[in-house]
């Protein structure tokens, strides 16, 4: 049998969060970031996707195949 291929996210943090607020910063934290240039991939779904929307402006989001 053929596997389907899982669509991964891979997202690496460009900028900082000094001067963001809290609730950014959380953000940042859950998603397994915290440093510049940082990179982690995460599974393509809805909550992966909300957390990217609320720090579209610190990262930067590409499409895996797994």
């Amino acid at each position: 049998m053929t596997q389907k291929k899982e669509k991964k996210l891979k997202v690496t943090q460009v900028k900082s969060t000094i001067g963001y607020r809290e609730k950014t910063r959380r953000t940042i934290k859950a998603m397994g970031l915290g440093k510049l240039h940082k990179t982690v991939v995460l599974p393509d779904n809805d909550s992966s996707r909300g957390m990217i929307a609320q720090v579209s402006h610190l990262v930067e989001v590409e499409e895996v195949e797994e």
